[in-house]
C-alpha cells in the first residue's frame, strides 16, 4: 500500500539512531506582516510550483538515509524501525540496510551491498537499449509527477491565514480547499476532490516547507481493490538540504483502510537525514568505487 499512499502525498503537493530533525517544529505568529495581495500571493505559488519540481528532479542526484518507524498493531503497540541508506542509481534507488546506529551493523553484508550498487551503477551508465528504455520510463514517470505539480495548482484554492515563524525563517500558511471548478482529468487527479489542509511556504525561498493533509472522502484505489478512509492524515516537513534544494526532513502517514476485506491500519513515522549530493550514475560510480576501495584496504589490512 504504500507507493499508493505516497502517490496520494504527492498529488497534493509533496511526492518520508541516525541524527536527524525533530518533527513538527513549531511555528509562531508573525501578526504584524500584511497580508499578500492576490497577484503577489498567485506569483508566489507559481514560484513554489516551479521550485517543486526543481527538487524532484534533485531527488535523483542525492542520497539520504530514512529511518521509519512502522505500527501496524492498536495503539500502544510498538513501533518497528527500519533505517536505511538510500541512493539513487539511474533507473532505481538502492536502499542499503543500516544499523540501529544509522551505521553499518554488518560490514560484510554491507560491503556486498555497496558492490551490487557498484554493478547497478556500472550498468545505469552504459548507453544500450535496455538502458535507453529504462530511461525512458523514469523520464515518463517524472514528467506524469510534473503535471500532477501543475494540476494541483489549480485543483486548490489556497487561502492566506497569516505569517509564522519557524526558527528564523519567515512561513506564509494558506489553507488549501478543492476547487470546485476543477475538472479532474484522471483517476489521480480525481484525488484531489477528496483532501484538505494547511501549506506552509518558505516566503523568501518560494519552497514548501510543510504540509498537513486530511482526507475527507474514502478514496478507492487500484480499481476498488483498496480503500483509504475518510479521516486519514498525512504531514510533511521540509527544508533546505543544499543551496536551492528543499528535502523532506519528516514525514508521517496516519491511514487507515481495507485492501480487499481485510482492513488495515499505517501509522509511520519517517526521518530523512545525512542528504548528500551523488550525481548521475557515472559520478556515483566514481564515488561508491572509493568508498569499496577504502572498506576493502581495511578487510586487507592485518
Amino acid at each position: 500500500m504504500r507507493p499508493a499512499i505516497s502517490t496520494i502525498l504527492f498529488v497534493v503537493f509533496l511526492t518520508l539512531a541516525c541524527p536527524c530533525r525533530a518533527p513538527a517544529q513549531e511555528t509562531s505568529p508573525v501578526v504584524q506582516l500584511p497580508a499578500p495581495g492576490e497577484a503577489e500571493k498567485q506569483a508566489l505559488l507559481d514560484r513554489v510550483i516551479a521550485n517543486q519540481k526543481k527538487n524532484e528532479q534533485a531527488q535523483l542526484i542525492y542520497e539520504r538515509v530514512e529511518r521509519v518507524e512502522s505500527r501496524k498493531g492498536p495503539p500502544g503497540t510498538g513501533p518497528e524501525v527500519k533505517i536505511t541508506r538510500s541512493v539513487p542509481a539511474g533507473t532505481g534507488t538502492a536502499h542499503i540496510p543500516l544499523g540501529s546506529e544509522g551505521k553499518p551493523a554488518d560490514n560484510t553484508a554491507y560491503r556486498s551491498d555497496l558492490e551490487k550498487l557498484e554493478k547497478s551503477l556500472l550498468w545505469a551508465s552504459d548507453n544500450g537499449r535496455s538502458q535507453r528504455e529504462a530511461y525512458d520510463k523514469v523520464d515518463k514517470k517524472q514528467k506524469e509527477r510534473a503535471d500532477l505539480i501543475d494540476a494541483a495548482r489549480n485543483a486548490f484554492i489556497f487561502t492566506y491565514m497569516g505569517h509564522e515563524k519557524r526558527a528564523d525563517r519567515v512561513l506564509v500558511k494558506f489553507r488549501m480547499e478543492p476547487n470546485p471548478s476543477f475538472k479532474a482529468t484522471n483517476r489521480a487527479t480525481s484525488i484531489f476532490a477528496k483532501v484538505r489542509g494547511f501549506v506552509w511556504v518558505d516566503e523568501l525561498a518560494a519552497q514548501l516547507a510543510r504540509a498537513e493533509i486530511e482526507v475527507t472522502e474514502d478514496i478507492s484505489i487500484g480499481g476498488f481493490l483498496a480503500k483509504i478512509y475518510k479521516g486519514s492524515h498525512l504531514m510533511q516537513e521540509r527544508y533546505e538540504m543544499a543551496p536551492g534544494v528543499w528535502f523532506p526532513s519528516y514525514a508521517q502517514y496516519d491511514f487507515d483502510g481495507r485492501r480487499l476485506f481485510v482492513s488495515f491500519a499505517i501509522h509511520e513515522r519517517t526521518f530523512y537525514s545525512q542528504y548528500r549530493y551523488v550525481g548521475p550514475p557515472k559520478e556515483a560510480l566514481v564515488t561508491i568505487r572509493a568508498e569499496l576501495g577504502k572498506l576493502r584496504a581495511n578487510v586487507a589490512e592485518p
